[in-house]
């Protein structure tokens, strides 16, 4: 069974989560620092080819509307071309209260307020991830 990637897409930091083997669990890998879009997807598809990844999850971030702002546009596009250069199938997650989550996790393991901007999105990615994992059910 392929290995799943999780993708919290920002403007400064892509957060990096891919599934165990078995598409159980997510655990978060990496931070991405975007440099150009040439590097970001460079280091993306470094990742899909080590961990034989056909699907990827985004993050899509929503209005609290539900409607989808220059931000989302953003995101959309950017994993859009992820889907045409790898090819890969691209999964989009609403993810309007992950950071929040993640910000609520590092707080309460005590990191201090200058650490958590380093694990923050790589938590963000982790709960994309997971909760496209839980929403499948189990296929076995």
């Amino acid at each position: 069974m392929e290995r799943i990637l999780g993708l919290d897409i920002g403007d400064r930091w892509i957060g990096v989560a891919v599934s165990d083997p078995l598409g159980i669990t997510a655990q978060g890998l990496t931070t991405i620092k975007r440099e150009n879009k040439k590097k970001d997807y460079a280091k993306i598809e470094a990742l899909i080819e080590e961990y034989g990844v056909k699907k990827v999850v985004v993050g899509l971030p929503k209005n609290m509307n539900n409607t989808i702002g220059p931000q989302g546009e953003k995101v959309i596009k950017f994993a859009e071309k992820i889907k045409n250069k790898f090819k890969v199938e691209i999964i989009y997650i609403d993810e309007r209260l992950t950071s929040m989550s993640a910000e609520r996790i590092l707080i309460e393991g005590d990191v201090r307020r200058e650490n958590r901007k380093k694990y923050i999105d790589k938590i963000a990615a982790s709960y994309i991830l997971q909760t496209y994992l839980d929403s499948r059910g189990r296929e076995f």
